[in-house]
């Protein structure tokens, strides 16, 4: 398998479950703490874990310390460029002239 298919299998990962495409439904606002996510899709602390895990393995979501909390945001740099990536190999490849 190509490097591209091993990201395009990691984003399919990560977004691959309702609840974790809960969690990064809540990023598209901002930044949150796992306290604001478990408000947010109504999900246990121990679940959002979980799933954040999974983002975060993923390259879906980025985690930054801030002080006592940790703000989880999309990491829409990496998504992007996976994106433009795949929508490149998508594009018919134009046929050499003999």
């Amino acid at each position: 398998m190509t490097d591209l298919c091993e990201e395009i299998n990691k984003f399919g990962k990560g977004i691959g479950s309702t609840p974790r495409y809960r969690i990064v439904e809540a990023l598209f606002s901002g930044p949150k703490t796992v306290g604001e996510l478990v408000k947010k899709t109504k999900q246990s602390q121990p679940l959002i874990s979980q799933h954040l895990r999974i983002l975060k393995e993923t390259g879906l979501v980025q985690d930054e310390r801030k002080g006592q909390e940790v703000l989880y945001t999309l990491n829409a740099e990496h998504t992007i460029r996976l994106l433009k990536c795949l929508s490149e190999e998508l594009k018919p490849k134009k046929k050499r002239n003999k």
